[in-house]
């Protein structure tokens, strides 16, 4: 396996997770429109913001081993399309589809994890 490969393997998942605990982090700007005072923006910028400091967790977790990583990660999608009603599909594309393959990505990397941390 090249040295290409085997940082493309590495990095794309741990990239991918970050970038898409930033996307999800980006819905929780809406309680700003709500008007409710400092501690209710609190309160509600804390709740908002749940899926984010999980799945921050999960991408700690991951970084090391990856097999938990893909296991919280699948999870995540599996509990989202299991629980979550009445969104378009195009949410459950984004919001499910993506960690599931970032999940796929750390199962990947955690199959293949001699290989790639061979020098």
């Amino acid at each position: 396996m090249n040295t290409t490969l085997k940082k493309t393997l590495f990095w794309t998942p741990r990239i991918a997770g970050i970038l898409f605990i930033l996307f999800i982090s980006l819905f929780a700007l809406d309680i700003f429109d709500m008007k409710l005072g400092f501690w209710g923006t609190i309160v509600g910028l804390f709740m908002h913001l749940i899926p984010s400091i999980l799945l921050t967790i999960a991408i700690v977790v991951a970084w090391k081993w990856e097999w938990f990583g893909a296991l919280l990660f699948i999870g995540w999608a599996l509990w989202y399309v299991a629980f979550m009603r009445g969104f378009p599909w195009v949410a459950y594309v984004l919001i499910a589809g993506l960690p599931a393959l970032i999940g796929l990505l750390f199962l990947v990397d955690w199959i293949w994890r001699e290989q790639i941390r061979a020098r």
